[in-house]
């Protein structure tokens, strides 16, 4: 049976400012007293990223404008971020879990799996482990986590997510039922703000109300990807914990913006661009992807990542393409974005596709790739692509 541990720090940027603070000689602790992590108004950048839990009694959430923050308490203490800092703690953290596993994931800035599977000659005792290694944390950074456990990535993370702070959860397999299905749909990991809306709307309001729906209701909503809905609602998830030693391994490619934006249709030429080099390593090495995901970076240096299973292992660009943009669609939000990324993962060298009666099933579809690949590596300053990427194009 998979062990995973997923640890997420608990208000990262606002904890990681108040342990700068008290190390440069600042006396108060801000994370006890009314406090935010906030841009410069005076740059146009006064957005509210972190706010202490004090300050969460006023009101004042994240991403609010400074200006209604301070309108909600006036006695508001308003600290700017120091990101290399950030850097420097998110670092130390990583490396430390170095020491438990080799087995890790950088899921983001302040959060990350541990595959713990098969170190019982190691680590007799789990929920111990786990319990050291938050207190271990808190006593030499000077700052909490919370840890979620579970069988998969997706009910790790969902436990970690239960109450915080300073947190050990479990949500094991025999634990779905009871732990996961009585939550509101829209605390399942996955699952965003419109489709959750929407599932609202068709009378699905908990985890376990769409686990147990019938899949033909859904199929009106939500066509092909009802599967992959059902199985997160069931706690089902075989994704692998990515680490940096190559065990599992994963392709990606990710770019820096010139200006921050959120721009949608640029971001979906950006991410359009990736796949098509996505596309074409992946049929190079004879290799097809099981998992896609966006990774995002905002101008204030938060990290999204959102990934998806996909119902049949691809290489296609086309395919990738229409992935990616599915959960484009439902990671970004209203923040700037500095850096946008596509990563497939879970790869393998053959394909077991699904056949679907609506389905184009071409049988010489690869063979097109090939053709296209073999003359756009030829030909450097030549791009072909179907049409249907560019038909929006002026």
């Amino acid at each position: 049976m998979n062990i995973i541990f997923h640890i997420d720090v608990n208000n990262a940027f606002l904890s990681w400012s108040a342990v700068y603070l008290l190390k440069n000689g600042y006396q108060t602790d801000i994370r006890t007293i009314p406090s935010v992590i906030a841009g410069d108004p005076k740059k146009r950048h006064g957005i509210v990223l972190a706010v202490s839990y004090p300050a969460k009694s006023f009101g004042i959430r994240t991403p609010e404008t400074l200006y209604t923050a301070r309108g909600k308490c006036k006695n508001l203490q308003v600290f700017p971020p120091v990101f290399s800092f950030y850097k420097e703690m998110s670092d130390k953290l990583y490396t430390y879990f170095l020491t438990i596993t080799p087995d890790v994931e950088r899921y983001s800035i302040d959060e990350c799996f541990l595959d713990l599977t098969g170190t019982n000659y190691l680590y007799d005792d789990i929920l111990k482990l786990a319990y050291e290694m938050k207190d271990y944390i808190k006593n030499t950074f000077g700052f909490t986590v919370n840890i979620g456990i579970g069988n998969n990535k997706l009910c790790a993370k969902m436990a970690g997510d239960f109450s915080k702070p300073d947190k050990v959860h479990t949500l094991f397999s025999d634990e779905i039922k009871t732990k996961m299905w009585p939550l509101p749909i829209e605390d399942l990991l996955y699952i965003g703000k419109s489709s959750s809306s929407l599932l609202r709307k068709i009378g699905i309001n908990t985890i376990g109300d769409l686990a147990t729906c019938s899949p033909d209701l859904l199929k009106k909503h939500f066509k092909n990807r009802v599967f992959d809905m059902q199985e997160a609602a069931n706690g089902k998830d075989d994704s692998k914990v990515i680490s940096k030693n190559g065990k599992n391994k994963c392709l990606s490619y990710s770019e820096t913006l010139e200006s921050d934006t959120n721009d949608r249709e640029f971001l979906k030429k950006k991410i359009l661009h990736m796949c098509e080099k996505l596309g074409l390593r992946l049929r190079q090495d004879n290799l097809y992807a099981k998992t896609i995901a966006i990774t995002i970076k905002t101008n204030y240096f938060q990290d999204y990542s959102h990934q998806k299973k996909i119902l049949n292992q691809t290489n296609d660009t086309m395919e990738l393409y229409q992935e990616a943009l599915s959960i484009f669609e439902e990671t970004i939000g209203s923040n700037l974005i500095r850096n946008i990324g596509v990563r497939v993962s879970d790869l393998v060298n053959y394909k077991n596709k699904q056949i679907s009666l609506f389905e184009n099933n071409s049988k010489n579809q690869d063979d097109i790739w090939k053709t296209i690949d073999s003359i756009n590596t030829k030909y450097d300053d030549l791009k072909i692509m179907p049409a249907i990427f560019y038909k929006d194009d002026k």
